[in-house]
């Protein structure tokens, strides 16, 4: 089922945001409560606190005073990692629970405050960020919390600032303006993006852009393929594949269809054709239908077959090549991106070519198919660059 995972620093309005998405119909888990359940009178996770800890950390009437074990734990790295290793193993156990008890079809919402901190976002298949400018923080804390300026700012600067959080972002979700624009996004996003990635993961079937745009070259392109890539990694782990980012959006400055290219590299196409694909799908990644390969260079030397895998995310399409280690394909893939990105002139050339044909062809066979003789020519442009540099995929 599709998990999202929703954050975003004290006071941004985070919870605004999950109760409008619960309100539509998600399954909101929100982890502060379940880290207080797991720590309730009565269960192992306080019994084992207490021998850990001792009776100190209780209250009067038997349960956790947290205020008393923040101050155990303050400042003792040990101690707060003996903590971690009590609370963490449960919560997520309970976590994983709540999402299983969820219908086949749900949108599972992870409402996460320290989503960023800990490095959860690779096992989500997308990540909404509520952000908000410090000063309306400042003052909502004041306003809504009674919470005076220097202990909000001191809750503040102890959690990730909005650039790091931005970097973990597939969506950023502002909440300066008021309750009804910030409705009116949850909804948009919940209409025109959640429930069709829901559709599109359940039934394993992949975005494809309807025409082929060119769009001018977007500097967030490479953080982007690093949020998929850790997304792969966590959906093959333990394993360890090589994974590149490879195309006309990895080559800074260069106009391209906005479609992520991302290379991942396997022992052989049986393993592709294994469990593997099935990973991926579960992550987000399905399998496109049909045989898919790479046209030789040179011509008619025989195709080069490939995997080919997409998103089923409708805000961000991606082309997963799975190609073999070694393979003339895979090598190719990769000489052609670094030998872009090395020389201007080419660059300069080859994004007039794609204008050129973006201006005639009715579609994108079409439009792959014209580049043919220039990807010849460059080529041969760029096994020299290779011989010459001592280059090495």
């Amino acid at each position: 089922m599709l998990m999202v995972g929703l954050t975003g620093g004290i006071g941004s309005g985070k919870s605004a945001v999950s109760a409008r998405l619960a309100a539509l119909g998600a399954v909101v888990i929100d982890a502060d409560r379940v880290a207080r359940e797991v720590v309730d009178p009565g269960t192992d996770g306080l019994a084992e606190i207490v021998e850990a800890f001792s009776d100190r950390v209780l209250d009067a009437g038997g349960a956790l005073d947290r205020a008393a074990l923040g101050a155990v734990v303050f400042g003792d790295e040990a101690a707060r990692r003996r903590l971690e290793a009590i609370i963490h193993p449960r919560v997520r156990a309970r976590t994983a629970a709540l999402a299983a008890a969820a219908p086949p079809d749900a949108i599972v919402v992870n409402d996460v405050p320290l989503l960023v901190e800990v490095g959860l976002a690779p096992t989500y298949h997308l990540v909404v960020v509520v952000e908000t400018a410090v000063a309306t923080r400042l003052e909502r804390l004041a306003r809504d919390r009674g919470m005076d300026r220097a202990e909000a700012e001191r809750r503040i600067a102890a959690q990730a600032d909005d650039a790091r959080r931005r970097v973990a972002a597939d969506v950023v979700l502002p909440n300066d303006a008021g309750l009804t624009e910030l409705h009116a996004a949850v909804d948009a996003l919940w209409r025109d993006r959640l429930i069709p990635y829901e559709a599109n993961l359940r039934e394993r079937r992949a975005v494809r852009p309807a025409r082929l745009v060119l769009t001018e070259a977007d500097p967030t392109w490479p953080q982007q393929y690093a949020r998929l890539a850790a997304r792969i990694r966590h959906a093959l782990a333990p394993a360890g594949p090589r994974i590149d980012h490879i195309g006309s959006t990895a080559v800074p400055g260069l106009a391209a269809k906005d479609v992520i290219d991302i290379q991942l590299t396997v022992a052989s196409l049986a393993e592709a054709d294994g469990p593997l694909a099935e990973r991926l799908a579960d992550a987000g990644f399905p399998r496109l239908p049909g045989e898919w390969w790479d046209n030789p260079r040179p011509a008619a030397s025989g195709r080069w077959e490939k995997r080919l895998h997409g998103s089923a995310d409708p805000g961000r399409p991606v082309h997963l090549h799975l190609r073999v280690a070694g393979s003339p394909g895979w090598r190719y893939a990769l000489l052609m991106r670094d030998h872009l990105r090395a020389d201007p002139e080419q660059r300069v050339a080859y994004l007039q070519l794609k204008r050129e044909l973006v201006a005639s062809a009715p579609d994108s066979a079409t439009y792959g198919t014209l580049k043919d003789p220039w990807f010849d020519e460059e080529h041969l442009r760029a096994e020299e660059w290779a011989a010459q540099t001592g280059w090495r995929p």
